[in-house]
């Protein structure tokens, strides 16, 4: 296992450098986005419309941030469930997001995706989201302001950190637990 400091926008070279079960940490621009932003951009793909962000090299965070308490820039941030994403996430990945961030196992289809278009699924750790705030260094939102936390943010963020779940190789994490847990 290895250490990787990312910096978005990624490159294929950086992601493929990656492995599942390594740790990173992030420090740069990232976006978050949920069910409700996903829905809505697929809607403009469909529509042959433009998106309100580049998602080239970038990463999505999947988290809903509540609202900034006093001295903050941000509320809590945690990562949500990833497998609501699943019916959305490949048609972004072909459009050269390179990382997203959630919690929980992907589809096959997501991991299929991922191979093709040469990204990686990262996991932050569930439950911590007070902690994984303190690591975003400011934030605006960017787009659909209407869905409340829901809304695109860009988040700045500082070593934040994250284990690759998924890698452009095929590895899955996930999958790896199962195995050693059969095997004893």
């Amino acid at each position: 296992m290895a250490t990787h400091r990312l910096s978005p926008p990624l490159t294929d070279a950086v992601v493929e450098a990656l492995s599942a079960g390594d740790r990173a940490t992030i420090t740069g621009a990232i976006y978050t986005a949920r069910d409700a932003a996903h829905r809505r951009l697929v809607e403009l793909l469909d529509h042959g419309l433009p998106l309100p962000i580049e998602l080239a090299g970038q990463i999505i965070y999947y988290t809903g941030p509540t609202p900034a308490p006093p001295g903050r820039v941000i509320g809590s941030a945690g990562p949500t469930t990833a497998s609501r994403m699943d019916p959305y996430a490949p048609r972004l990945l072909a459009l050269g997001l390179k990382a997203m961030i959630g919690k929980g196992a992907r589809s096959a289809e997501v991991r299929q995706a991922l191979v093709k278009h040469r990204a990686v699924y990262l996991t932050a750790t569930p439950g911590a989201g007070a902690l994984l705030s303190r690591h975003i260094i400011a934030a605006e939102i960017v787009a659909y302001p209407d869905l409340g936390p829901e809304a695109i943010h860009r988040l700045i963020v500082q070593d934040f950190p994250v284990i690759v779940a998924n890698d452009c190789h095929g590895g899955d994490i996930y999958d790896e637990g199962v195995r050693r847990y059969r095997r004893r």
